[in-house]
């Protein structure tokens, strides 16, 4: 029996290896990088986890970045992309087309205060692990074309993130008490 187990497991390991070496698609690569030492920021095995939630099958095969910055830089930022002068707690930056690297792979970029996220998560009586996990979702959906300019596609987007969120034992951030 035991050899038949290890045989098994073998098999699947080669298998496994077979898929790899032949370019199969691996899942969500994320990269993290810290530019300020202030604030909590969970592990990026929790972050991918919760970006591959977001984008579902579409994950497989994809790259994110994430940076965590001060305030200061996040209000440069949201200053100079989006014409708002103050800090914010996620900035979504959608990879570009190159010869290098296709927008297939690259998914983009997701930019996280965590010194406004603990903020908010405070005013909002909320953990500040439920509101990162809601603001990586936000952030991700964003990457992956979800918009909330106009009401019907905030609705939509909001819905999606509320599922997921509850998915994870989230409540919905968009519902009051």
């Amino acid at each position: 029996m035991n050899c038949v187990v290890t045989s098994v497991a073998r098999a699947a390991r080669a298998v496994r290896a077979a898929r790899a070496s032949a370019g199969a698609p691996r899942s969500l690569t994320l990269h993290l990088r810290r530019a300020t030492r202030e604030g909590r920021v969970p592990a990026a095995a929790a972050l991918r986890r919760w970006a591959s939630l977001a984008l579902g099958r579409r994950a497989r095969g994809r790259e994110l970045s994430v940076l965590v910055v001060g305030p200061a830089r996040s209000r440069s930022l949201n200053h100079r992309y989006r014409g708002q002068d103050h800090a914010t707690n996620v900035l979504s930056f959608p990879a570009a087309a190159s010869a290098r690297l296709p927008t297939a792979a690259l998914l983009g970029d997701l930019v996280i205060c965590p010194q406004v996220l603990r903020r908010e998560a405070r005013a909002q009586g909320k953990a500040e692990r439920a509101h990162w996990m809601h603001l990586v979702i936000h952030g991700v959906l964003h990457l992956a074309g979800y918009d909330h300019q106009r009401p019907a596609d905030a609705r939509r987007m909001e819905r999606r993130e509320a599922a997921l969120l509850r998915s994870l034992g989230v409540a919905n951030p968009y519902r009051s008490g």
